[in-house]
């Protein structure tokens, strides 16, 4: 999913599983220019889980860009991002919602993006973008619509870093419809929240029927679920702890999300199954597991196309070098999860998501010569097939 305050981690910095701070940027509707689709730096040639990675945001146009998901239908891009300012304008303190087109070649190749434009409020801040699983012109995210009142804003910090993570109370999760979108306030319909607590980081499940999503109204982060047939809400983990960034799998029966559940300032990642009524409302969750339990920040979970795995981002080779991983999620209780690298490159790596057919790889990384956060793409590459 998914305002992230930072500083000496810049890590998190542009990219933000989940907590934004936005930006002013022109024109909602206005295309973007050459940088969209130039030739994308490839950088390095080979890694583990992925070929062929490729820059698809760039410094000119963003000072930072990330937390980017694929529409269903591969067509477009929803991300958060801070542009450069015009002139002599200042950046804006907070990440603005932008939906951009994947650029294509003959041969299927993902070369760049274009008609970049800005869907949310302009002063507001923004986070956490996901379109509607079957019809992609429906988008949801998590906004202020206005500015953030509070200066004081609660957050999560790692240790004694100056990185932060913000929870500005306004935040609350909102859809707009694309075909009409004009980065106006009145563009956006309300799903979830008040405005009193911040709620986001929010999923429509494969079905579109639920909305999952994490909310502070407890003073806590927890998960709740949004019944949209039937308007019913419910809370479905409320363990001590931040527990945040959720996805349903790709078959709409478990969640993954992480949590900071032994309150050390770490996090880990946890799968769990969905428990259905018999009307087909979900009631809860069963068999929890957690997956990552070490010393090290593992999160921004997100299963695999075929949900047999689980990509996610960790400071296990340093604080200043997230990379991925990918994690096989256990056959039976009891089994210990098989566990790769998938990224091997200077600079964070973080925030990785499929597209629908699990052929690419998108995620948020700082492998450029400005260690700005923009967004990257490459193939993945399966490296439990052989087994």
């Amino acid at each position: 999913m998914k305002l992230w305050n930072l500083a000496a981690v810049s890590l998190l910095a542009a990219a933000s599983a989940c907590t934004p701070k936005p930006p002013e940027s022109p024109s909602a509707s206005a295309p973007a220019a050459a940088p969209e689709t130039r030739p994308a730096v490839s950088n390095p040639a080979t890694e583990p889980g992925v070929t062929g990675a490729r820059q698809l945001t760039f410094s000119d146009r963003f000072i930072k860009a990330g937390e980017a998901y694929f529409s269903p239908d591969m067509k477009r891009i929803v991300f958060q991002a801070i542009e450069v300012p015009e002139g002599e304008d200042s950046p804006a303190d907070f990440y603005a919602m932008f939906v951009c087109d994947v650029v294509r070649d003959g041969a299927g190749d993902i070369t760049g993006v274009a008609n970049i434009r800005r869907v949310s409020p302009k002063g507001s801040a923004n986070t956490c973008g996901w379109f509607h699983p079957t019809d992609p012109n429906r988008l949801l995210f998590a906004s202020t619509v206005g500015a953030p009142t509070a200066q004081n804003t609660p957050g999560y910090q790692r240790g004694t870093s100056r990185y932060r993570w913000a929870f500005p109370p306004e935040t609350r999760i909102v859809e707009v419809d694309l075909r009409t979108a004009d980065g106006s306030a009145a563009s956006l319909k309300p799903l979830e929240g008040d405005g009193k607590a911040y709620m986001a980081e929010g999923s429509w499940s494969p079905d579109g029927r639920f909305i999952l999503f994490c909310s502070l109204e407890s003073g806590d982060g927890d998960l709740y679920i949004r019944d949209t047939k039937t308007g019913a809400r419910r809370a479905i983990v409320t363990a001590p702890g931040y527990d945040g960034g959720p996805f349903f799998s790709p078959d709409g029966k478990r969640i993954c999300y992480r949590s900071d559940r032994n309150r050390d300032n770490l996090l880990q990642v946890f799968v769990a199954d969905l428990v259905f009524g018999a009307d087909g409302s979900i009631t809860g969750i069963a068999n929890e597991t957690q997956l990552t339990s070490n010393e090290h920040v593992n999160w921004c979970p997100f299963f695999r196309p075929d949900g047999k795995t689980l990509v996610y981002a960790s400071s296990e080779i340093g604080h200043r070098n997230y990379e991925v991983f990918e994690i096989e999620l256990p056959s039976s209780p009891g089994a210990t999860p098989a566990r790769r690298r998938v990224t091997e490159s200077e600079g964070a790596d973080v925030l990785p998501v499929f597209c629908a057919d699990g052929k690419w790889l998108l995620w948020t990384g700082q492998r450029n010569e400005t260690r700005s956060s923009q967004l990257f793409v490459g193939r993945y590459r399966d490296q439990g097939a052989a087994k």
